[in-house]
């Protein structure tokens, strides 16, 4: 077999058929050649819309939830409905210690505050975080340090700004780190600027203290604002949430069935809906392109049966001068796999080419739609493959329809 293929004489027969009907031959070629095309440039497309998404929350834990109270809905326990709910540091540590499931368990507080520097002043939001927030929700910072422990152990009055308080409060190029802030009269030493994400799963916050600094100055005893609870990437944050709801209703006096106490967003659902959206692309973009590219292949096997049935008369000549079924299928399937095969490549230098607009018109900048559009070597070789598959089993038809005739019969057709 592969001294047949490197032999002249074969492709010179494949030549040969396929300069007969050129016209014919590029129009079939065309269906192969729009298949792989749409195959490399949908799944291109597809990656680079992961890539744009895993940029944006690349850097968040995404398998997360948030948990805050709220008031009352029903009257429990003596106690009457509308009752304010506050949760506190207790509470963040009965949820880590008793919920399967859990990774981090992040408490905060928040509040808008004014803040100034010599005669600039603006309102921001300030948080009051423990240094595990970076290791769930990661600062881009730009210069500095973010929070450490030794911050929230000496309840150190320091600050973590972002790249927008910076512009508001500082001038161009001017040094920030070790300068002061006002925030409420209080002075605070900055320790760090950070870049602000595109994307916010939670509150926006402007300016980060030590949790413990937090509480000491706007007196929040053991209360919190709210918390973050990342789930572990092989549980299910869904299920997480209502436990951790369960756990806290009972914690707190709240009603079983009182769904207005506990207020909650679920970073991981919406991220699982995006995630499901682009499997669901992909897979779409698989059985479109290979729809397409069944249908390309089918029409190079009707073409070769027109072609067959065009030659009956050579191959009852060359049938009565010796050849065999096998010699006679054989050519046949080589044209079909060659014919595929290369409308086949032309498709996927065709989509590689769009893929590289796509990335100059789309995949430049911060705020790119697709990031790095492209398929891997593997794609490819499985595209290839699938095509030379394709290509055998539909030369198969016009083979056996090639050698169903008898020699003498094939000799009279005109």
């Amino acid at each position: 077999m592969i001294r047949f293929l490197f032999d002249r004489d074969t492709w010179q027969e494949v030549y040969d058929s396929m300069s007969k009907n050129k016209l014919r031959t590029i129009i079939t070629m065309i269906g192969v050649w729009w298949g792989i095309l749409l195959l490399i440039g949908l799944l291109g497309s597809a990656r680079g819309m992961e890539n744009s998404f895993n940029r944006l929350f690349g850097d968040f834990a995404t398998n997360s939830v948030f948990i805050w109270g709220q008031s009352t809905g029903k009257p429990f326990k003596g106690f009457q409905e509308g009752r304010r709910v506050r949760l506190s540091l207790s509470d963040a540590k009965k949820i880590e210690e008793n919920i399967e499931g859990i990774e981090f368990v992040v408490p905060r507080n928040q509040n808008r505050s004014l803040v100034v520097r010599n005669f600039l002043s603006e309102s921001f939001s300030v948080a009051g975080d423990y240094p595990l927030l970076d290791a769930v929700e990661k600062k881009k910072l730009i210069h500095g340090r973010f929070i450490n422990q030794n911050d929230i152990e000496e309840k150190k009055k320091v600050a973590v700004i972002s790249e927008d308080v910076y512009k508001q409060l500082f001038k161009k190029d001017e040094k920030a780190i070790g300068e002061y802030i006002q925030i409420n009269n209080i002075n605070y030493t900055v320790i760090g600027i950070f870049e602000e994400g595109k994307i916010s799963m939670g509150p926006t916050i402007n300016i980060h203290i030590p949790f413990t600094t937090f509480q000491q100055v706007y007196n929040q005893g053991d209360r919190i604002g709210w918390m973050m609870i990342t789930g572990k990437i092989e549980y299910d944050i869904v299920q997480i949430e209502k436990d951790c709801k369960l756990l806290l209703k009972n914690l707190n006096d709240i009603h079983p069935r009182d769904n207005r106490a506990l207020g909650s967003a679920n970073a991981g659902q919406e991220i699982g809906k995006v995630t499901g959206f682009l499997k669901g692309m992909q897979f779409l973009t698989w059985f479109v392109g290979i729809a397409t590219l069944i249908a390309g292949v089918f029409a190079i096997g009707n073409i070769l049966l027109i072609t067959v049935k065009e030659r009956t008369n050579e191959i009852g000549v060359r049938r009565a001068l010796g050849a065999t079924p096998f010699e006679i299928k054989r050519q046949i399937v080589v044209e079909a796999v060659f014919l595929t095969l290369i409308a086949g490549l032309f498709g996927i230098i065709s989509g590689g080419w769009i893929l590289i607009l796509l990335d100059h018109l789309y995949g430049q900048g911060d705020d790119a739609v697709l990031v790095n559009a492209s398929v891997s070597i593997l794609i490819v070789f499985v595209a290839l493959l699938i095509l030379v598959t394709l290509g055998t089993l539909i030369g198969l038809i016009p083979a056996f329809k090639a050698t169903s005739v008898k020699p003498i019969e094939a000799l009279r057709e005109e």
